[in-house]
């Protein structure tokens, strides 16, 4: 006797988790908008976790463009490259990624104070 195919598992929605067609892959996890403050009035911004299929130093350049601020690409050990940038820009880096959409309000975690 034949055995019968139609008894196996199989999970329609499997596919259905893995995020949006309109991003890229690698941008399933969060997208770290964190503050620092350095001395006196003086912060700085870093955003950690953008995927690695954009050139980061192009987004530095439209950052500092855009918000009329310094910044530039560090290596850190742990997170990887991080953007850096100076004075509080968290609310306008949001509003930035939500714009060209690289990330969606969901995948944006925005830290500090």
């Amino acid at each position: 006797m034949s055995s019968i195919q139609n008894l196996q598992t199989f999970d329609p929605f499997a596919d259905a988790t893995k995020g949006d067609d309109q991003l890229p892959s690698g941008t399933e996890d969060y997208i770290h908008i964190r503050i620092q403050q350095r001395n006196g009035r003086k912060t700085l911004t870093t955003v950690q976790g953008i995927s690695t299929e954009y050139d980061k130093k192009k987004l530095v350049k439209a950052f500092k463009k855009k918000f009329a601020c310094n910044g530039t690409v560090i290596e850190h050990p742990e997170y990887g490259e991080v953007i850096q940038l100076q004075g509080d820009q968290r609310k306008d880096i949001c509003k930035f990624l939500t714009e060209i959409h690289l990330a969606r309000d969901d995948q944006l975690k925005v830290h500090g104070f």
